[in-house]
């Protein structure tokens, strides 16, 4: 992904900034803050940065120093399946860009913060990943991974625990609808239920009915 430079300007004796006012908004930036920053295409959301440093010009020109984080659609391998919809990749690309193609501020979460959010608001993203822009390599380069399809968690997706076995599935990798999970009090996987049969001696229940709770996917485990 390329991010666009708006416009260079002839070096001028600088100074450092404290902080830097949205226009329109009244919201203040400072160092260490995340922002949305306007796209040179408009037909594109907003890019997300972390501002490292803020200074000015004897011009007043305001410039900030970003660390970019990118989308999963802007990496080299693309968007997939477990990345959340709010998913953002921290780069090891920097720029310098002019403060008035901030747009407004965000707040991007740590993976475990952002799965114990009562709500996700607009503002609100979570990054799991560093990614390198030069190759595409990802740290951590390996994440725990549920389910018969074995996949990383997407905090969008609800998954049901068996607390037999402890691990978390998807409902449709079980047979259910998300309705019919969602309507459940009680979940034991095939192969817990199939050693709950033979503990008993051959004799099965109709329905597993094993002390096994369903959980909302805010509640899941992760080792990201």
């Amino acid at each position: 992904m390329a991010k666009t430079r708006h416009g260079l300007m002839p070096k001028l004796p600088k100074r450092n900034l404290d902080s830097y006012t949205i226009r329109g908004t009244g919201k203040v930036v400072r160092a260490g803050d995340c922002v949305l920053m306007r796209p040179s295409d408009t037909g594109k959301p907003p890019y997300v940065a972390c501002v490292e440093k803020i200074e000015s010009d004897s011009r007043n020109n305001v410039k900030v120093r970003v660390r970019w984080y990118y989308r999963p659609e802007e990496s080299i391998g693309g968007r997939r399946q477990f990345h959340g919809s709010k998913e953002l990749f921290l780069s090891d690309h920097y720029d310098i860009q002019s403060a008035n193609t901030i747009e407004g501020k965000c707040i991007v979460h740590s993976f475990k913060d952002y799965t114990k959010l009562e709500n996700v608001g607009a503002e609100d993203y979570f990054c799991r990943f560093e990614y390198k822009a030069a190759t595409g390599a990802f740290i951590p380069d390996r994440v725990a991974v549920y389910c018969k399809c074995e996949m990383p968690y997407n905090p969008d997706d609800l998954m049901v625990q068996c607390e037999g076995c402890k691990d978390w599935y998807h409902p449709a990798c079980v047979g259910m609808t998300i309705e019919e999970a969602k309507l459940l009090d009680h979940f034991v996987c095939s192969e817990c239920s199939h050693d709950v049969k033979h503990a008993e001696n051959g004799f099965s229940s109709s329905s597993p009915e094993a002390d096994i709770k369903v959980e909302s996917k805010r509640q899941k485990r992760s080792s990201a």
